[in-house]
Formats: structure tokens, C-alpha cells, sequence
């Protein structure tokens, strides 16, 4: 072998040794940077115990006499509401704070049987959350007839700008009276909503004691799921998951959401089999309403 190619063999071996030193150099500053402080690794919000390291952030427990104007909002009207209901929603007069819980309370004060004959009250917090576990424990009234329609349930903060149901709505407890000892947890968007017959919901769950106990109405929302439960975390009754081609019409659940909470009287479902006038005053009872986040 001619010396210029043993020098030219030797030269290319040096640079193989180089080479390798310096890729097992760039895998030893990967691994510290994995190591280190400086790279985040992605929460599993599947996981087993993701929930037990949630921490009480927001809540309204009802006590003293009044409602807490820091908390609540009065949204008032008499114009159907896009449900074709009855009620005049109204401040003050048909809310009561007293021995720990929140009364919401709806009263015939017509003839009956025509918009305007009754009064009710729609509450919406004043603040908005995204993601957490959300929890309304409360008692519906008492099961006397047909024609209320309680609700506990959250909307887009951004529905000023895009309307509904491009905001999303989030409803943790419908009830219909004509129904009774069953509660109903749905989802709506562009993509599902009743308007079109596509609305994703659990359709009725059958709850012996919802008129006469108070349930815990629960809500686990992440970026990946919304799972409804009763009275217990891992009660879970309904899941929607995130679809895996999402965006703003079927996942507007990404952003700040703000809760509800009325009695509605007739509309295009609760006054689908008609409305007793002798259930009036029918009283929707709500112990707490409480909001627990991940860090």
C-alpha cells in the first residue's frame, strides 16, 4: 500500500473518532437538558390521579342572607329565550339566601298559560373559568306537575362576539318536570346542537331521589374531555371526548366558560306535554357551587 493512502486511511479513521465523540457529547447535553428544569413534560390528564392534585380556586357557599353581588349577575327578560318560554326573568325578587343555600324560586303571578304570567330568575357568575372540576350540589323542587324546566350549566364567555352555539355550552344538569327522577347532561356547538337534531348528550339518567335529596352535579373538563358524574368523582355517567380532528365548531371548549343557573316555565321542551298551574311556587335549592383547578 502506497504511504498516501495509509495516510489518507488514517486521516478518515480520525475523523470517524471525531464525529462520534462529538454526537455522544450533543446526547449527554440532550440528556441533561431532559434532566434539567428547563424542559416541561406534558401532563397525562388520563391519568388514575390526575384529579387528586386539584385545589378549591372559586366557590360560593351560600352563607348569610344575601347573594353575593362579587359572585352574580341578574340576566333578565321576558323573550323567550329562543326557547319559546314563558317566564319573565327578573332581579332580586325571586332569589332567597337563607339557612345555607341559594333559593331560586319561580311564581304564576298572571292568569297563567301565556308569556308573562310568571317570574323566575336566571343567575350567571361573574367570573370565567377554563378546565377544572366543577361541582353544583342542589336540590330541584319538588315534583308537583308538568311545565318547569331547572337548569345548572355553563356558556362561552365569548358569546357576545360569535353567538351561540359557536360559543359551546356545557349543560351539568337539565331537568324537565313532566319527566320526573331523571336528569339529562348534554353538549352543544356549530358542529351538535338541538337547533339541528345533532346535540351529544346522555339522553335521560334515570335518578330516583332528584326531587326530594341534594346531588352534586360534577363536571371533570380538561383540553382532552368533558366527563359528567353525580354525588361521587368516579361516578362518571357521561363522557365527550375531544374529536381527533377538532377545532372551533366541535371543541369550543378550550376557553373561559361562566355558569348558569334558572328554572325555565314551558319552552319548546319543558312545556312539550304542557304546564300545571297548581305547581307554582316551585323552588330549585343550590347548596354550593364550586370550581377546583390543576396547577
Amino acid at each position: 500500500m502506497k504511504k498516501q493512502n495509509i495516510k489518507y486511511i488514517f486521516l478518515l479513521s480520525m475523523f470517524g473518532v471525531f464525529l462520534a465523540c462529538n454526537e455522544s457529547s450533543k446526547k449527554e447535553i440532550i440528556a441533561e437538558e431532559e434532566e434539567g428544569t428547563g424542559v416541561v413534560e406534558e401532563v397525562d390528564v388520563n391519568a388514575p390521579d390526575y384529579w387528586n392534585n386539584a385545589e378549591l380556586v372559586w366557590s360560593d357557599e351560600f352563607d348569610g342572607t344575601d347573594l353575593s353581588e362579587m359572585n352574580w349577575k341578574f340576566e333578565t327578560g321576558q323573550h323567550g329565550w329562543g326557547n319559546n318560554e314563558w317566564q319573565n326573568y327578573v332581579a332580586n325578587d325571586n332569589v332567597e339566601v337563607s339557612d345555607g343555600t341559594l333559593k331560586i324560586i319561580v311564581k304564576k303571578i298572571g292568569t297563567g298559560q301565556k308569556v308573562g304570567d310568571y317570574t323566575s330568575a336566571r343567575l350567571n357568575s361573574k367570573e370565567s373559568f377554563t378546565f377544572g372540576r366543577m361541582e353544583i350540589r342542589a336540590k330541584i323542587p319538588e315534583d308537583k306537575g308538568k311545565g318547569i324546566w331547572p337548569a345548572l350549566w355553563m356558556l362561552g364567555s365569548n358569546i357576545s362576539l360569535v353567538g351561540w352555539p359557536a360559543c359551546g355550552e356545557i349543560d351539568m344538569m337539565e331537568y324537565v318536570s313532566y319527566d320526573p327522577n331523571m336528569v339529562h347532561f348534554t353538549i352543544h356547538s356549530t358542529a351538535n346542537n338541538h337547533v339541528n337534531g345533532t346535540q351529544v348528550t346522555s339522553g335521560p339518567i334515570t335518578l330516583n331521589t332528584i326531587e326530594e335529596e341534594f346531588h352534586t352535579y360534577g363536571l371533570l373538563w380538561t383540553e382532552k374531555y368533558l366527563k359528567f358524574y353525580i354525588d361521587e368523582i368516579d361516578n362518571i355517567i357521561f363522557t365527550f371526548q375531544r374529536p381527533i380532528s377538532y377545532n372551533g365548531n366541535n371543541w369550543p371548549f378550550s376557553q373561559p366558560f361562566y355558569f348558569l343557573m334558572n328554572i325555565a316555565v314551558g319552552g319548546n321542551w319543558g312545556g312539550l306535554e304542557g304546564v300545571d298551574d297548581d305547581i307554582f311556587p316551585a323552588i330549585m335549592e343550590v347548596d354550593y357551587v364550586r370550581v377546583y383547578q390543576v396547577d
